[in-house]
Order: structure tokens, then C-alpha cells, then sequence
């Protein structure tokens, strides 16, 4: 039997284990946050499956800062969840006193695609957030990236969408 029919045997049981994995619905490779260009740069070309995928879950495991991870276990705890606090957060509503300049973290509900120039996003915390500005920005599909909007200048807000380097203005709506 050819090495290359062995590699190929590996590789696609290795994609079905992690397919498998909920873990991993939600984060994003090497392979799709860098460009074509970065990816050789960086000399991850020459990695095979194995190695890339060791390296990808290596990642994974180590994504959420020490911050995150204690926020999350807080409220796994208390057994909240991030809708019913969206529903008390009035962050970035129009009619909103709220001076509070903490970024909010949260994950784009479904498929993200980019943004066509009036694109609305619906976040897993319940908030709804709209394009506030002009402009296309196409990337290659994401399911369910985590977001951070922060606070702008003026009262405008900038989401950024993981593994981008762009941002957009935004309005909340919900």
C-alpha cells in the first residue's frame, strides 16, 4: 500500500474524530485565520496533518485567557447564561445612560460570512448588533466566531470578529 494512501487514511479519520468534537465547532484553525501567504511564511506548509493538527489543539486548549476561563466557571457556577445577562445590559442602546467601557464578548449566532453593507449580527448573548457603516468585507465562512465589541469614540462601537485583523463600526438594535 503507498505512503500516500496511509497519509490520506490518517488524515481523513483524524478530521472525522475531530468533526466529531463540539469543542472544535467553535474554533477557528491556523489553516482558516491566515492568509495563503501567512500560512507559507510562517512555515506551517511544511507540517504534516498530524503535527498541524497537534499544533491546531494545542491552541485550542490554551484560546480562552485566564480571565475568560474564571468568568466563564463564575457563571457555569451561578448557573446564568449569557442571554438573560444581555437582557439587563443595555450597552450601546440608544436610550442607554450606561457608561460602562467594558468590551463585550460573546459569539455571532450561525454562519459568518463578512458583512455587505447592511449586515445585522445576532450574538449568542441575546444582543443584535447592525453595520453602522458603509462597505463590503467577504471572508471565507465561520461558524459562530467569537466577537469583542468595544466602546468607540462618541459613543460608537467597533466589533471585532476573531482570527480578523479589520474592524467595523456597529449599532446595537436589540
Amino acid at each position: 500500500m503507498p505512503i500516500a494512501v496511509i497519509r490520506l487514511s490518517i488524515a481523513l479519520i483524524a478530521l472525522a474524530f475531530c468533526a466529531a468534537s463540539p469543542a472544535q465547532d467553535t474554533f477557528s484553525t491556523l489553516e482558516e485565520r491566515m492568509t495563503g501567504e501567512e500560512y507559507m511564511e510562517t512555515g506551517l506548509h511544511k507540517l504534516n496533518e498530524e503535527e498541524l493538527a497537534a499544533l491546531n489543539e494545542w491552541i485550542r486548549e490554551r484560546s480562552l485567557t485566564e480571565e475568560e476561563a474564571r468568568e466563564l466557571n463564575q457563571r457555569r457556577a451561578a448557573g446564568g447564561d449569557d442571554a438573560s445577562a444581555a437582557a439587563t445590559d443595555r450597552r450601546g442602546l440608544p436610550d442607554s445612560d450606561d457608561d460602562d467601557e467594558r468590551p463585550i464578548k460573546s459569539r455571532i449566532v450561525g454562519t459568518y460570512e463578512g458583512w455587505d453593507g447592511d449586515t445585522v449580527f445576532e450574538l449568542e448573548n441575546g444582543m443584535v448588533w447592525e453595520q453602522a457603516e458603509s462597505g463590503t468585507y467577504h471572508v471565507a465562512p465561520k461558524e459562530s466566531p467569537a466577537v469583542e465589541i468595544r466602546p468607540g469614540m462618541f459613543g460608537s462601537w467597533q466589533m471585532i470578529v476573531e482570527g480578523q485583523n479589520r474592524r467595523l463600526k456597529v449599532e446595537r438594535i436589540k
